[in-house]
């Protein structure tokens, strides 16, 4: 951290966060990664709610007693159809799992880069704090001693013209 230059009212500029733009980039990326696992989350819940219900409908799925063989075959195929459309079903819920999965960890790796910024900007501020604490005593230390050497007499036995000499001694 360098110095601040003096205002135009004498006193110290406030030395600001060098990285306030990349700790706000920071953050926006870190809520639009919260947005993305969200919407990858809900995805991944929705597959899986239609493949559950494409497996119940085929476990429902019964055979009639009496039929003709090509009543029997068109229902083996509508059975067979439905039992690869619910593989598929599943298959996609699985696949969106993992990217929601994917997606979580893009966004925890969001997150972790936005609080490091943070803790930075946070160590910042407290040595600013400690310097303008630091700077605040120096000046109360300067009016002090400044007081103290112009409220001093002269020393006995110094006698310089245009001086005066105590009365008593």
């Amino acid at each position: 951290m360098g110095l601040a230059r003096p205002d135009r009212a004498g006193g110290l500029k406030r030395a600001g966060f060098r990285l306030q733009p990349v700790l706000e980039l920071r953050r926006t990326e870190e809520r639009t990664a919260a947005l993305a696992a969200a919407q990858a989350a809900n995805a991944a819940a929705d597959a899986d709610r239609r493949a559950a219900e494409r497996e119940q409908a085929l476990a429902g799925a019964g055979m009639p007693s009496s039929q003709t063989s090509g009543a029997f075959l068109a229902r083996m195929t509508l059975l067979r159809l439905a039992a690869d459309d619910m593989s598929a079903a599943r298959a996609l819920a699985t696949a969106q799992a993992q990217q929601a999965e994917l997606v979580r960890a893009q966004w925890t790796a969001a997150a972790q880069r936005t609080k490091g910024l943070e803790r930075l900007k946070e160590r910042h501020l407290e040595a600013v704090r400690i310097a303008e604490a630091a700077a605040e005593e120096r000046a109360v230390d300067d009016l002090v001693t400044g007081r103290a050497g112009r409220g001093a007499g002269p020393t006995s036995g110094s006698s310089e013209p245009g001086e005066e000499t105590p009365w008593t001694d």
